[in-house]
């Protein structure tokens, strides 16, 4: 299972691959025990269920576990004995998305810029969802491990005086701005918050959430969307590009998200990848570093199935 701050993708394994997908609101359930349940319910599986692995939006550790953007908290042994499972497993959910890379196909990606990668060099795998997720994949000899982090929650810099002057107005609600304030769909709508404050338009701009603010932007009815979506892209082309550099990522760098699919061509000719290069004396360095956009479907499901057949 993949769950997100917002949905929760269900799949079932066994040798022969992957089957019975589908997708859950996690807002129509209070536990994810219930969600499961009702996953199961819905394929028709009554069968044991063995070995189970989850990606979960989060840091993961211990027998506890609270969701970063879901007020979903449970216990991971009383939730395997609840199941029925013999063993069951969590990983944050960008280190499954990092596994699942080396079992992408061509067809399942698309480049942006230029770049080519090396064979078993270290990989990033991104994206802004609900939140702003980061894990790296680094090569051991044999295969590649996945690590994963909290880059999201890394200090968000400006770079410009509009940027700080919508961070300026951003640290009276959060003091610390992080990557994930600005890049996410959250982050799209404090961003369009802080600039209605800034502006002096908070009678005359509605609220809006992130997709009415996309939508906006996309189709031009709105200048101050349009500006919110385009500092969005730069803020994310910024943000990778620092981690390209941290982790020296000629392997590439990876993103997924519903927020970029959801944005087709625009995010292909946005400021994303200038953003990305635009690094001073290391713009060079990050030209050579390819940029790749998901498009797999369930591409967490790849590194879930990785990882429970490798447990079997």
């Amino acid at each position: 299972a993949d769950i997100g701050g917002t949905n929760a993708r269900f799949a079932l394994a066994d040798p022969e691959g992957i089957r019975g997908e589908r997708v859950l609101k996690c807002a129509d359930y209070v536990t994810i025990t219930d969600a499961v349940s009702a996953y199961l319910e819905d394929v028709g599986e009554t069968g044991k269920i063995a070995r189970a692995a989850f990606s979960i939006a989060g840091p993961v550790g211990g027998d506890r576990f609270a969701m970063t953007n879901l007020p979903w908290e449970f216990s991971i042994e009383d939730t395997r004995r609840s199941l029925g499972f013999d063993s069951f497993r969590l990983l944050n959910d960008f280190e499954a998305l990092a596994l699942g890379v080396p079992h992408l196909q061509s067809a399942d990606v698309t480049q942006i810029g230029t770049g080519v990668p090396r064979s078993q060099a270290p990989i990033g795998v991104s994206g802004p969802g609900t939140g702003l997720g980061w894990a790296s994949l680094f090569w051991d000899g044999a295969r590649y491990r996945a690590v994963a982090g909290e880059g999201g929650h890394g200090t968000m810099p400006a770079r410009t005086q509009r940027e700080f002057d919508i961070f300026r107005t951003l640290r009276y609600k959060y003091r610390h701005v992080s990557a994930e304030r600005v890049c996410s769909g959250k982050g799209l709508e404090n961003v369009y918050n802080a600039i209605r404050i800034l502006d002096g338009r908070l009678v005359d701009l509605p609220d809006r959430t992130a997709e009415d603010i996309s939508a906006a932007a996309l189709d031009g009815s709105c200048l101050v969307c349009a500006e919110c979506l385009d500092l969005m892209m730069g803020f994310l082309g910024a943000f990778t590009g620092s981690l390209a550099l941290a982790i020296g990522a000629h392997g590439g760098i990876y993103l997924v998200g519903g927020i970029i699919n959801q944005l087709g061509d625009y995010f292909y000719t946005s400021r994303f990848r200038e953003e990305f290069e635009r690094k001073g004396r290391f713009e060079d360095y990050l030209k050579n570093i390819p940029t790749y956009v998901i498009q797999h479907d369930f591409p967490a499901f790849l590194g879930l199935y990785d990882d429970v057949m490798r447990e079997s």
